[in-house]
């Protein structure tokens, strides 16, 4: 059962971040780093700092260094509403060989840690981590899983080899979660296409365009919809493409009308506030793009408000 650990790097110890007051503590004086820390944890954090496939997918390249951005951002915050949960740093997943390759240490690891009964957060890197953290999920977490993409594409293309645009079309074909289990929120029209959409109406997926989601409330909408869904465990995807660029200009494929910061963090609230979350991934943040780290902050606010939540109404964790 140790094996998957061989396949991590330690995550650097200049990103836990420290002012050494105690009156003034932060969340990398609170985060145990390695798995020294992982048996007592509630939440784990794992990164995969590759973008192998943004560059197949045509994208700009960046995303590899993604988690470290988010990391020194988040390590940065407060601990308000947090003193009393336990969160470990795994590091990050050996990114050497193919995506393919790297693809198969994920699913290990997320699958050993999911089924231990953490709550994951994971941390791209490209969205293509999505096809190994959903697929660990749908086979080590209860039945039946739900996937939400929140995204302004679908990423289901039928391209060949697997990218960053293929994950949940490799989910759906694989059989690990079903088409009516799959739901993509934030969608955008001019990002996506016609056979695409075809594909996913046919099998009877939910596509919530933004503009749609936006007359009921963002949050809201999805909050309806889970109150209808038989899933026995849930993973969020979050690609941070689905944002503004005014908002979020590091990413690999910028989106001029995309989500509010706020309204992300308002679904990053709800998944880890809801009961049946497993798995919190955030994807394609591209620190070269960025200006002043203004996307790696909203990926790092919008974590951090998932750990509140789930240190409130869920932080006595669950075996």
């Amino acid at each position: 059962m140790n094996v998957p650990w061989s396949h991590l790097h330690p995550p650097a110890s200049d990103l836990f971040y420290r002012r050494d007051d105690p009156n003034d503590q932060r969340l990398g004086e609170l985060v145990i780093p390695g798995v020294g820390g992982y048996d007592a944890a509630q939440v784990v954090i794992l990164g995969c700092p590759q973008d192998i496939g943004v560059l197949r997918n045509r994208g700009r390249p960046g995303a590899a260094q993604g988690p470290t951005a988010i990391r020194r951002c988040l390590y940065r915050l407060g601990i308000t509403g947090l003193q009393h949960l336990t969160i470990c740093d795994l590091g990050d997943v050996d990114t050497t060989g193919d995506l393919e390759t790297i693809h198969a240490r994920q699913q290990a690891l997320v699958a050993r840690i999911i089924a231990d009964g953490k709550l994951l957060i994971s941390l791209g890197g490209g969205n293509d981590i999505s096809f190994p953290d959903m697929a660990a999920m749908a086979v080590a977490a209860p039945p039946p899983p739900l996937a939400i993409n929140v995204d302004a594409h679908y990423d289901v293309r039928a391209d060949q080899p697997a990218n960053s645009g293929t994950p949940y079309r490799q989910l759906i074909e694989a059989g690990l979660i079903a088409p009516q289990r799959y739901w993509v929120c934030g969608v955008q029209p001019f990002a996506n296409s016609p056979a695409y959409t075809e594909y996913l109406r046919t099998r009877g997926a939910t596509i919530i365009e933004l503009n749609t989601a936006r007359h009921y409330g963002v949050a809201d909408t999805m909050r309806s919809l889970l109150a209808t869904s038989d899933a026995g465990s849930i993973g969020w995807g979050f690609d941070l493409d689905v944002v503004q660029v005014a908002e979020a200009p590091g990413v690999s494929a910028p989106n001029p009308l995309g989500m509010r910061g706020d309204e992300l963090v308002a679904l990053a609230t709800l998944a880890g506030a809801e009961p049946r979350t497993r798995l919190i991934e955030f994807s394609e943040l591209n620190p070269q793009y960025d200006i002043d780290d203004r996307t790696a902050r909203l990926a790092a606010v919008a974590i951090w408000h998932a750990l509140v939540a789930f240190a409130t109404h869920r932080g006595g964790g669950r075996r």
